[in-house]
Parts: C-alpha cells; structure tokens; sequence
C-alpha cells in the first residue's frame, strides 16, 4: 500500500478513501469551478471525505464534495457549497471508467485534488468496497508498522 504525502501542490487527501476501499486504478480529471470555488480551494475550505463520483448520461460529476465559501465572497452570489461538479475525463478514459462500473460493479471516488499549472485537477480512483474483515485488517497492520517503526527506532 502506499501512501501519499501531501506536497505544496496538494489541496486536500481523501484518507477516508483508501480505508474503505480496494483502490484499482486511478484517472486524472479536471473540475469545472466557480470563481468563489477557486478562492476557497486556495483557503483549504474543503472536505472531500463523503464525495463520490456518478456517471450520468456519458458524463462523469462529482457529488457530496463539500468546498465552503469564504466570508468575503461576493454579494450578488448564493454560493452551494454541497452543488455537483462536472469532471473532465477524455472520452477514452470515461468510456473506460462507465464500462467498469456499469457492468464489473466498481464504485468511483475521489482520492485528491491539487494544483497542476494553474489548474485544479481531481484523482478518481477506481474501487472495490471493503468488507468490515478487511477493514479490521487495515487497522492490524497499520498498528503493527507503527509498533515496528518504534521498536526499531529503540533498538538503534
């Protein structure tokens, strides 16, 4: 398994994600945003823990992804903070995620959002549920490296 660290260019991690689910392969996708959108994804006012990804007549959107607005944003605009964003995938790419989760039963989720160029980009992962065994699993080998980092940090 491997885990990511979150450099300058990274917005925010999705930590929830690769414990409740097998990750498969992932895709990059652009986002469409908002003004207000950019300014609170550059405050770091975002929550992606509950996000999930549908695909809906041939195209890909993000739904439960939480980006608060800023107290300063305009007047004259409601912001939601919870509204779906439509993703951009290549045709190939989105042919290719409708047909896993259509007919093989793969779930598409948000892993992370960073900067890439002057653009927001969104890694989607290709995933498998897991099943509560598996999570106590996760937990049991988590502990057990964190117990053997500290007894080989002693015995140094």
């Amino acid at each position: 398994m491997t885990t990511e660290k979150p450099s300058n260019s990274t917005i925010v991690i999705n930590k929830k994600a690769r414990f409740d689910y097998f990750i498969e392969d992932d895709y990059e996708a652009g986002l469409v945003l908002q003004g207000w959108e950019i300014k609170s994804l550059r405050a770091g006012k975002i929550n992606l823990s509950d996000a999930h990804v549908i695909v809906k007549h041939g195209e890909a959107w993000l739904l439960g992804a939480q980006i608060q607005p800023l107290p300063t944003a305009s007047t004259h605009i409601f912001p939601d903070p919870t509204r779906t964003r439509k993703l951009l995938l290549k045709r190939r790419e989105l042919d290719q995620l409708i047909g896993s989760v259509e007919r093989q039963g793969y779930t598409l989720i948000p892993l992370t959002l960073y900067w890439k160029r002057n653009k927001i980009k969104l890694k989607v992962a290709l995933a498998k549920g897991k099943k509560t065994h598996d999570k106590r699993d996760s937990i049991k080998d988590r502990d057990w490296q964190r117990a053997r980092s500290r007894i080989m940090k002693k015995g140094q």
